[in-house]
């Protein structure tokens, strides 16, 4: 499972670690604008292949628009990683007890927590509920349709 792992940190450094990108020697822009003309390509592929003519416009957009945002995504969240490495301090170490991050800290645990009591209030069962047997409809979709028909 390590191996897997670092393989993909690996190939994800490839696309986003600027010492270890292929394309190190050109500005960041043109490097952006490769990825994103990539995306553009592979949609169009994908969309050809997969949506009809009818949902080729509305699918492509999905996907593009979907690609543009992961890019990003990807590519900011390992920017900041970056350089939170390198910047790195323990707040013990600095004393900066920032209240804003004692809060986070806070939020997070108590968000968990709700999180947690919810998913077991929705999978256990209530012993004080009761069931209401399910008897079927009265009448069937046939005879419910039968007096806006003309056949009557």
């Amino acid at each position: 499972m390590e191996s897997f792992k670092n393989w993909m940190k690996d190939t994800a450094n490839i696309l986003f670690d600027d010492s270890k990108n292929d394309l190190r020697s050109l500005p960041k822009t043109v490097r952006l604008q490769i990825l994103l003309v990539l995306s553009f390509i592979w949609t169009t592929v994908f969309s050809l292949y997969v949506f009809s003519y009818t949902t080729f416009v509305f699918g492509w957009t999905g996907l593009f628009l979907a690609h543009i945002g992961l890019i990003f995504a990807v590519y900011m969240t390992f920017k900041h990683f970056h350089r939170a490495e390198e910047n790195s301090a323990s707040v013990f170490k600095t004393k900066n007890f920032d209240p804003f991050k004692i809060m986070v800290i806070v939020f997070v645990v108590v968000f968990i927590f709700v999180f947690s009591k919810g998913i077991d209030v929705l999978t256990s069962p209530n012993p004080s509920s009761y069931s209401i047997p399910y008897d079927r409809p009265s009448k069937s979709v046939f005879e419910k349709w039968l007096p806006f028909s003309k056949d009557k």
